[in-house]
């Protein structure tokens, strides 16, 4: 049964492919880098669309998809105040709904018919908006909040829903236009997006390539599932500890330690640096298995250059001024004074880098997003545009459809903010004006390498509200409490866009008709509001409760807006030129790419730097590993690795994602009923 919630014009009478003998569209190949806008839009519509083929927009995918996304978004609320991350859902429901459905088939007796290759993507869609981008708000800034209050205090509750919902639908606009800058001109990667695609291709495939791929998918994808088992931490679910524990003791030690070296690769200052080693683990190596050689090798360059010799040498003219009064330390000590966090340092820099590079890279690109404004347009005037304009147009979210999403909800999110925080109605225009270019930062980055710098550009939020909303002029609990929500309003739009747009990769890979793909989306904001926000209360029914978690993300937002209330003197002088290399490095990347494009292959990636000062050592180094695989194996065997290299980048980056999401539902079910 279809939804008909949106009703296209019929595409004009472009060829397009017909599915391959397993009833699947045929696999998706991108265009040459150099190739128009115009050419890989036909390319697309010509060799993969099948959204007009097959059903995709229908109740029970929005159903299922909603229902896995309420039950991950409780496990994504209780692992943000565990441990700080949230986990990407979007390949587990892929996997939980095929199951759940072939299930129901046999139990039918074969009565019900198996959801489509497109259903199964509309309802990871639901999922994702449901699970991923409604939760991570409650446990980052409704705790940092009560934290901060000094009686300790819940916000109330049309506070937490109304803010988790905008936050959230504002996300879902945001990445209208992003779709056809990122995915359909930029064809970034998205590798998350790409190892969905290729789990459903191989969930669906019945013809003799696509098993081979099943099985190599699901060799790894087991892979991926011992290695998210074994590297777990003791604390993140008490049976596996005990279970380990066990082992240890009767038999072997089969837990992975969470570093090697545990003390990293050396020491700064007699004491260990904060992601200095190798992290046992096969789901980041995946990612920069898809990512290539480019991106990673520069991502892994700036993080060696930070780690082994620029940390290093701020440390010691730390050390050369200890004790000198008004001194602010570049590198700081964390953990009770255990360890050095370099990151706590160079993310200005590699923030800076980050949004001027996209910055840049868009106002080179602007073609591409005034199509995207201008899409509904060209649908209701089909005589003066051409038969491929008029087919995309049919199909694509029009740019029209952001504005009259955006205007209400933008100004719902500035009410909000003046009326519960008595955020000047100025200041609220201003938070949710830079979350637009927040969203296109972070959205680029996860494109071209899974991560999401949501903190980094949180950082940049508060830092920004630090100037116009100082202590001084509003008070000092006014002045961290503005600091928070506005870094919370940009961080949960940001990670929002990036999440949905990984799902609107799968979709564009997979043939779906992406407006079909938005109503499955802003869908799965309800459901994942309706649960998350009664769930946050449940869990954190008071301070004493919030108490037992460790919520390591709240802590650093409070920690960071306590610190700024002193204003810009209260950071290390050296950020500032941090900030403004990575800004000429931001801006001149790009440009030198726009004019010397044979010389790309040659220089550096501005995301790949940008986020090498942003991750840990420790991911950088895995992404590295993962794409020099790819490369070694593309010089060995080039058939092999075409062929190859994707279903088992998939495999792993699933099979370890998937076991940390029932990992944490089951941890959040076992505390829930303590």
């Amino acid at each position: 049964m279809s939804i008909a919630l949106d009703r296209p014009e019929p595409p004009p009478p472009i060829a397009a492919p017909k599915p391959t003998v397993d009833g699947l569209p045929p696999e998706f190949k991108p265009l040459p880098a150099d190739a128009t806008v115009e050419e890989q839009d036909l390319h697309w519509y010509t060799t993969t669309y099948q959204g007009d083929r097959v059903p995709q927009l229908t109740v029970r995918a929005v159903v299922t998809g909603g229902v896995i996304g309420m039950l991950m978004s409780v496990g994504n609320l209780y692992m943000t105040m565990k441990i700080g991350i949230s986990i990407g859902i979007a390949i587990t429901s892929c996997v939980l709904s095929y199951v759940a459905w072939s299930l129901l088939r046999a139990l039918s007796g074969g009565r019900l018919g198996q959801m489509s290759i497109l259903e199964s993507n509309c309802m990871q869609s639901t999922a994702s908006a449901a699970g991923y981008s409604t939760g991570a708000s409650l446990s980052v800034v409704f705790a940092a909040m009560m934290i901060l209050d000094p009686q300790h205090r819940h916000q109330p509750w049309w506070v937490v829903a109304a803010f988790t919902f905008l936050t959230a639908s504002m996300g879902v606009f945001l990445a209208i236009p992003m779709k056809r800058h990122l995915i359909n001109h930029a064809q970034l990667p998205f590798p998350t997006g790409t190892a969905a695609a290729a789990t459903l291709r191989s969930l669906y495939g019945r013809g003799g390539e696509a098993m081979k791929k099943a099985y190599a998918l699901i060799i790894a994808l087991g892979a991926g599932v011992v290695v998210g088992v074994l590297n777990t931490a003791e604390d993140q679910f008490e049976a596996l500890g005990r279970f380990f524990a066990w082992m240890k003791l009767n038999l072997i030690d089969v837990q992975l330690p969470g570093q090697l070296p545990a003390q990293g690769f050396a020491l700064m200052g007699g004491k260990p640096v904060l992601g200095f080693g190798f992290e046992p683990g096969v789901a980041v190596i995946g990612a920069g298995m898809i990512v290539g050689l480019r991106v990673s090798l520069s991502m892994l360059g700036a993080s060696s250059a930070l780690y082994f010799f620029l940390a290093p040498w701020l440390q010691g003219i730390d050390a050369g001024h200890a004790g000198l009064a008004g001194y602010v330390a570049s590198i700081p000590l964390v953990g009770g004074g255990r360890l050095y966090h370099p990151l706590r340092w160079s993310l200005w820099g590699g923030a800076s880098i980050l949004v001027f590079a996209s910055l840049t890279t868009l106002a080179l690109q602007w073609r591409t997003i005034v199509r995207a404004f201008t899409a509904l347009r060209a649908a209701r005037s089909p005589r003066s545009q051409s038969e491929l304009e008029n087919a995309m147009a049919s199909i694509e979210v029009p740019g029209s459809w952001m504005l009259i999403g955006m205007v209400p909800i933008g100004m719902a999110m500035v009410a909000l903010q003046v009326i519960a925080f008595a955020v000047a109605w100025w200041a609220g225009l201003i938070a949710v004006a830079l979350c637009f270019v927040l969203s296109l930062v972070v959205s680029r980055a996860a494109g071209e390498t899974d991560l999401s710098p949501v903190g980094a550009m949180g950082k940049l939020m508060q830092l920004l509200f630090a100037v116009i909303s100082p202590p001084g002029a509003v008070g000092v609990q006014a002045s961290v409490t503005h600091n928070v929500m506005s870094a919370g309003i940009a961080a949960n739009s940001a990670s929002a866009s990036a999440e949905l747009l990984s799902d609107l990769k799968t979709g564009y890979l997979l043939g779906a008709n992406p407006r079909r793909q938005f109503l499955a989306q802003f869908a799965g904001v309800f459901f994942g509001t309706l649960v998350c926000v009664p769930a946050w209360y449940l869990m954190v029914p008071n301070m004493a409760a919030l108490e037992k978690y460790p919520v390591p993300a709240a802590q650093i937002w409070v920690a960071v807006a306590r610190a700024l209330t002193g204003g810009l003197n209260s950071l290390p002088p050296t950020i500032l030129y941090a900030i403004l290399i990575g800004a000429a490095l931001g801006v001149a990347l790009p440009l030198v790419e726009k004019i010397f494009p044979k010389a790309r292959g040659y220089l550096p990636s501005a995301t790949g730097l940008g986020l090498g000062w942003v991750v840990p050592f420790s991911v950088a180094l895995s992404f590295g590993i993962g794409s020099t695989i790819v490369g070694v194996w593309r010089r060995m065997a080039p058939a092999h690795q075409e062929t190859y290299s994707v279903p088992v980048a998939a495999g792993l980056i699933a099979g370890e994602s998937m076991i940390k999401a029932i990992l944490a539902m089951l941890a959040t079910a076992i505390g829930l009923l303590h």
